[in-house]
């Protein structure tokens, strides 16, 4: 897989690269980008043979929030008619392998991840990159992680857990600093199987009672913002180095026929920020928001709509000037030096894992001119 693939022709500074779910995980877990949700008892083979939904690269189809508790059993037995089918689709080549998205599957329980894993066959745990586990806490986490890691040794295979921190102990103050002290905790052992963080910012809002409309962002909705700061607090630092993905964005009028418009600025951040219309209101409330996720920490963000796809995919690319940047920070040894563009100072020490972290995601989405070049990656 590659992203942006829905734009051919764009000429990049620099391409991204090709991935699947063997490449190194220090660089595979910024390669999630737009991570699609849907819901487990979905039929999705055509959609993916066909290649419905283009530069899709990730997606997750769910046991849990998406499906009612009854339709378990049909939604379990429709995925594994899908692994099933899927190894003989890629056996027989008639997608390669390195086409193919990576596929999630987002578990209800730990007992439902073991009765569900306990069925599957090696060709099948072939196609699978890893697992989602809903309301992770200390309460049952570790049962996930034990499981993940049996999986990885019983089958001699790579399968990542992602963890989801959306739980009332994490959403309610008296309890999050113990909380998440004790999950970092959690995850230390198991860090090599852990590919990314998820956020739950809906269920963090459910807590409260309080829901974002379109025309702001997560980051207004203070209790909910709390909740995420201090996850990329305790996650987030240079000495635990998870990435986080950023929480979904819930409206979707996103119209396929839509064009860029005309008086839009060149600076598409500007224009943003400016409230100045782009697309309509939900997908130019999605754009601000994945600034505001990018600016904050996050990569990647959990998407339920497909044309969201491109969006958050775009706005993931480097600019020139943060590739150029991330590379002079790399390169020196230590002390203060003036940037390229002589417009910045590159001080090394204290930008050098802001550097790091911005060369990884120049290799997974790939390195564009400047800000203007973001409407024209993703307006096709």
């Amino acid at each position: 897989m590659r992203h942006h693939q829905y734009n051919p022709d764009f000429n990049f500074v620099k391409d991204p690269v090709e991935f699947t779910k063997y490449t190194d995980r220090e660089l595979l877990q910024y390669c999630l980008g737009a991570n699609l949700y849907m819901p487990g008892t979905k039929d999705i083979l055509d959609t993916v043979i066909k290649k419905k939904i283009p530069g899709l690269t990730s997606m997750v189809m769910c046991f849990e929030d998406a499906i009612a508790e009854e339709d378990l059993p049909e939604a379990e037995e429709n995925v594994f008619n899908f692994l099933k089918q899927m190894s003989q689709i890629l056996t027989s080549g008639t997608i390669p392998e390195n086409e193919a998205p990576l596929f999630f599957f987002r578990v209800r329980s730990p007992e439902q991840f073991k009765r569900f894993t306990n069925r599957l066959s090696a060709s099948q745990i072939k196609i699978i990159s890893g697992f989602i586990f809903p309301k992770f806490s200390t309460k049952d986490g570790y049962l996930y992680l034990e499981h993940l890691k049996y999986l990885n040794d019983k089958f001699e295979d790579v399968l990542y857990g992602l963890p989801i921190l959306e739980g009332p102990e994490i959403a309610f103050k008296e309890t999050r600093t113990r909380e998440l002290m004790g999950i970092k905790n959690l995850l230390k052992p198991f860090r090599d199987l852990i590919l990314n963080i998820r956020v739950g910012a809906t269920d963090f809002s459910s807590n409260f009672g309080v829901r974002r409309g379109m025309d702001y962002t997560i980051y207004d909705i203070l209790m909910v913002r709390d909740c995420l700061s201090d996850i990329l607090n305790f996650l987030c630092r240079e000495e635990e180095n998870y990435i986080i993905s950023a929480p979904v964005w819930e409206y979707f009028l996103a119209d396929k026929k839509s064009k860029l418009d005309s008086s839009v600025e060149t600076d598409i951040h500007s224009s943003l920020l400016k409230r100045n219309p782009i697309v309509n209101s939900a997908v130019d409330g999605l754009l601000r928001e994945v600034i505001l996720d990018k600016a904050n920490g996050f990569v990647g963000k959990t998407i339920i709509h497909p044309s969201h796809l491109k969006y958050v995919n775009a706005m993931q690319a480097v600019t020139r000037e943060e590739y150029e940047d991330a590379l002079q920070i790399l390169d020196t040894s230590g002390g203060v030096i003036k940037s390229t563009n002589n417009n910045k100072m590159n001080e090394i020490n204290p930008h050098r894992y802001w550097a790091e972290k911005t060369y990884a995601k120049a290799q997974a989405y790939g390195v564009i001119e400047d800000n203007s070049s973001y409407a024209k990656l993703f307006m096709v």
